[in-house]
């Protein structure tokens, strides 16, 4: 991605707790709150009686309302299933998730041999180098895969994020500090979960999410940051 600018991710995930419906809200305020990418979970937690059980149909309704909100639409990629059915799409950009890395490297490099714009965490990764060389279809983000994450948690993240591999941060911390800690280190993709009650139980990620007040926050001031380091201050 373009790295004159900054781009800020809505991960909405499961936060839609089985209602497909909620997500047409889950993406306006998205939108509203400044998003640039709302995402969702493609091939995870996704069988007939689950939460997230997102078919064709379901998928041209979450590309109709983000168009209508003029929000671009992304997905994680997480099975086999799931890869077959977004190839009938035409997405700008794809995720590959850190349990994909991990557990089933064959589909991610599936997914980088679509040659579209590509977005990798790497939570569970452990070596050194990235596991599919650095281009220009390739954003790779640091992510700890712990939920929620403390600080204790975040002690590697980048201290110079222009000296890494990493193009941004994948955040499961709660509140916004370290994704604006991550901007004001060189990142300039941030993504961060998105939810519209902090408090529902329905899954753990509420807890970890953004309000939409809160993430507008961190858009403008993380802007804000990300500008006056491009100038040089």
């Amino acid at each position: 991605m373009n790295s004159k600018k900054i781009t800020f991710i809505s991960e909405i995930g499961m936060n839609h707790n089985g209602n497909l419906d909620l997500s047409y809200e889950l993406i306006k305020q998205s939108k509203l709150a400044g998003a640039n990418i709302v995402k969702f979970q493609l091939g995870w937690r996704d069988k007939s009686n689950e939460i997230n059980q997102i078919d064709e149909k379901r998928i041209k309704q979450l590309i109709d309302w983000s168009e209508y909100f003029e929000v671009e639409l992304m997905f994680s990629i997480i099975s086999e299933n799931a890869f077959n059915l977004i190839k009938k799409f035409n997405f700008a950009t794809y995720k590959i998730a850190s349990r994909t890395i991990k557990e089933n490297i064959k589909l991610a490099h599936k997914i980088i041999n679509m040659n579209k714009n590509t977005i990798i965490s790497l939570g569970m990764w452990d070596k050194k180098k990235p596991p599919f060389k650095v281009n220009k279809k390739i954003d790779y983000l640091y992510c700890v895969s712990k939920y929620p994450c403390f600080p204790k948690d975040l002690i590697y993240l980048p201290k110079n994020f222009s000296k890494t591999y990493y193009s941004g941060y994948s955040d499961h911390s709660i509140g916004i500090e370290t994704c604006l800690l991550a901007i004001a280190r060189g990142a300039h993709i941030i993504e961060k979960h998105f939810t519209l009650d902090k408090s529902d139980t329905t899954i753990r990620d509420h807890s970890l999410s953004a309000t939409p007040e809160e993430f507008r926050n961190l858009v403008n001031i993380g802007t804000d940051i990300f500008k006056k380091i491009k100038i040089g201050v």
